[in-house]
């Protein structure tokens, strides 16, 4: 019998330039691969329709994201608020396949129960609450403090609720205890991350310098990489390219102040992956502990040394293949020290090794359907 699947995405899923995109297109394609008919579902704001998920899908249906006062709710979160739409809802009616929520951002109409007696999974991106309230420590603007702020007073309880009688599957085990301890989730499972990158190419020997990549409109990420600059660089004279999406002009002063650091601005996706093939070290801070860090997988996968601190790496199952530093001090130390280090045939035999166990698509992929149909 044919298995069929409702995927409703939080953003359109290709181009896969995002860890976000990286994640739901990898899988798409990986349960389409295995058999299964996928019926697309995609909220749409800033990114365009595609073509390309048209030969992985079924079918491909796109919803326009509410915006501004239109999404807003005192009671809900805005990122679930505004994903409210009526002609989703009478698409998934239509027949009875089980239903795959992307993050929970899409999950509005299980809270007015309007998709009883249907299997639905939820995909967590993060706990989200923790995220948001992570997002309004790092905010100047005071208006988007606030924002943050309430969005994770709403989110924790709505976490909470949507904890109590849903099928959840966590990106991280760091995650999934999170909810099971504070959010009192009972049926909930670790599947890792699915990924792009299907064999390690990472190259031996020496880079000539070192890297910080990431989505830079994310104020989190401009903020780790601000830190870089101000308080690990600032002394250590070692070159440091930071490259990613969307700088402020804030970060492009701040990254051209020294001379041996610099700013790359919306790299294509094969000139980034040049710059971290190239790069000898790179460093991953993080002020965030939940979900997982698709950029570090990035790195694993086709770069050479990677230096994180504990938030940046918690519970994802990818410790061993990582150096940690926690202060300014402690990344000058640990950068200096990889900076004059090769990176060797032991170490590429470790991360091909480990990846390969965890971030197999395929295996993670049979492991959702044995979730959505068993036997």
């Amino acid at each position: 019998m044919d298995k069929h699947l409702h995927i409703v995405t939080l953003d359109v899923p290709y181009p896969a330039d995002y860890g976000g995109a990286i994640e739901q297109f990898y899988k798409i394609k990986w349960l389409h691969r295995l058999g299964v008919k996928i019926h697309l579902h995609c909220f749409t704001k800033t990114r365009a329709q595609s073509e390309i998920l048209n030969q992985y899908c079924e079918s491909v249906n796109y919803y326009p994201r509410k915006t501004g006062f239109k999404g807003f709710s005192f009671s809900l979160p805005y990122i679930v608020f505004s994903r409210n739409d009526r002609e989703l809802l009478a698409n998934l009616q239509k027949d009875n396949h089980p239903i795959l929520l992307e993050g929970v951002h899409t999950t509005y109409f299980l809270n007015g129960n309007q998709l009883n007696g249907r299997r639905v999974f939820v995909r967590l991106h993060n706990t989200e609450y923790k995220y948001y309230r992570q997002l309004a420590k790092h905010e100047n603007n005071l208006f988007n403090k606030l924002y943050y702020t309430w969005e994770s007073f709403l989110l924790k309880k709505y976490e909470s609720q949507l904890s109590k009688s849903n099928t959840l599957l966590a990106l991280s085990k760091t995650d999934k205890a999170i909810f099971e301890k504070e959010l009192n989730a009972t049926d909930i499972h670790f599947l890792p991350a699915f990924v792009g990158w299907e064999e390690v190419i990472s190259q031996n020997g020496k880079g000539c310098y070192c890297l910080y990549h990431g989505n830079l409109s994310i104020n989190e990420n401009e903020e780790a990489a601000v830190w870089l600059l101000q308080y690990v660089f600032n002394t250590l004279d070692i070159p440091l390219v930071i490259a990613g999406k969307a700088p402020s002009q804030r970060l492009e002063h701040i990254a051209h102040q020294q001379d041996h650091t610099c700013l790359v601005a919306d790299p294509g996706e094969k000139e980034m992956q040049d710059i971290i093939a190239k790069a000898q070290v790179n460093i991953l801070p993080s002020f965030n502990n939940t979900g997982v860090k698709l950029k570090l997988l990035n790195s694993l996968y086709s770069g050479r040394h990677c230096v994180v601190n504990k938030a940046g790496v918690d519970g994802s199952g990818l410790e061993s293949l990582c150096s940690f530093a926690e202060d300014a001090e402690d990344f000058k130390r640990v950068v200096s020290e990889l900076y004059n280090t090769s990176f060797n045939e032991e170490k590429l035999l470790q991360r091909k090794t480990l990846l390969a166990q965890m971030n197999n698509n395929k295996k993670n992929a049979e492991k959702m359907i044995g979730l959505i149909w068993p036997d």
